[in-house]
């Protein structure tokens, strides 16, 4: 029998607030089957895209982020959360639940021109990925696709990075939250 992505995957109910079905690749990234799964399905997606680099948002978009932008022949950037990164940086503050956040992006990590598939392990409401593309772009790069291996439709995260004019990818959803 061959396994779905979303059986890597586990569900914490009430975590982190009452209602709320957490949705942990932690067990996906743990499974050498489902690591390896995963990263294949989005090399597999996204292999004839003319990118330069890949960029993942904190933190689990750097373990896929990582594996891809090798997968793929191109370099890794990290998109941080304020204060983690040495040297200059620029900010973006994006909304939160409950408040707001900051991430931040090293100011010569994209050149400008270059091209950039941006990476997470989750999308929800899109801010933290709004916030990245806002960053590539400030620094002249091109955010050309998006990848992400959970979709929350039910939070609008990915309809709202289309609507930035950026493809989306993702390689499963979970209804509810």
């Amino acid at each position: 029998m061959t396994k779905d992505l979303r059986d890597f995957i586990r569900t914490i109910p009430d975590f982190p607030h009452k209602g709320i079905m957490f949705r942990d690749v932690t067990t996906l990234f743990g499974s050498a089957e489902g690591l390896r799964l995963a990263i294949a399905e989005t090399v597999v997606a996204l292999k004839d895209l003319k990118i330069d680099k890949v960029a993942g948002l904190e933190a689990r978009g750097f373990i896929m982020g990582g594996a891809i932008a090798n997968a793929l022949g191109v370099g890794f950037v990290a998109v941080r959360k304020a204060g983690k990164l040495p040297g200059k940086t620029i900010s973006q503050e994006y909304k939160l639940e409950y408040g707001t956040a900051v991430m931040e992006l090293h100011d010569d990590a994209i050149a400008p021109g270059e091209k950039v598939l941006l990476l997470d392990d989750l999308i929800a409401t899109g801010g933290t990925a709004e916030a990245g593309i806002k960053l590539i772009e400030a620094l002249g790069g091109e955010v050309v696709h998006s990848t992400f291996i959970i979709d929350l439709p039910e939070l609008g995260g990915a309809d709202k990075i289309r609507a930035l004019g950026v493809p989306v990818h993702v390689l499963c959803n979970f209804e509810g939250l």
